[in-house]
């Protein structure tokens, strides 16, 4: 399951996982590391749609953890929405970079060959694809709510921090991308199909 069912006591155990880490107990990193990349490399493939990319973000988030651990405060929120804060901002610098995102219809394709396992039931893959070309297709604000709020499970506060704003921004940018998602696959006729 996702963070909303995380217990309160997640946050005090990652203050007290990043204090030991700083104290120089490798070992701390290592669990951190485990924990919380999933989430980090999840959220960078849905960005990107990219196994590569996503895997280069993850790296580079907690690279940079092990030279910034007194960046992290507890009282913010919890560590994986800091860390995913931080995977938004690699992707932020790679987009500004590049100046565009890979087409979603390459990347699909792409994450399908790699994942090697393809599903007997072509509907399915038909609805998925669907469903990931008209998130891919959201401007990017809407995109990153999307991925994190109903993909990724995480509460509109957890959002909120990762995003650097407000939880009300999160709720209404929620909304606006799940009206576009129903507009897009109602136009497509695939709206029957979803439950966004």
């Amino acid at each position: 399951m996702g963070e909303r069912n995380m217990p309160e006591s997640s946050t005090s155990g990652d203050r007290d996982l990043i204090q030991r880490f700083r104290a120089g107990d490798r070992e701390a990193l290592t669990v951190i590391y485990r924990v919380h990349s999933p989430a980090v490399y999840r959220f960078a493939l849905h960005m990107t749609g990219d196994r590569m990319k996503a895997a280069d973000v993850a790296q580079d988030v907690f690279v940079w953890l092990i030279h910034h651990p007194g960046d992290y405060d507890p009282a913010r929120g919890e560590l994986s929405a800091f860390l995913i804060g931080v995977a938004r901002k690699f992707l932020l610098r790679q987009h500004r970079i590049e100046r565009k995102w890979i087409p979603f219809s390459e990347a699909a394709d792409a994450f399908e060959m790699q994942s090697g396992n393809r599903a007997a039931d072509g509907a399915r893959d038909s609805d998925a694809a669907a469903l990931r070309e008209a998130i891919a297709a959201l401007p990017l604000r809407y995109r990153e709510v999307v991925v994190l709020c109903d993909l990724e499970e995480k509460t509109y506060e957890a959002a909120a921090v990762a995003l650097e704003c407000a939880v009300g921004t999160v709720r209404s940018r929620l909304h606006r991308a799940r009206e576009l998602l129903g507009r897009k696959l109602h136009a497509k006729g695939e709206l029957q199909r979803f439950s966004v």
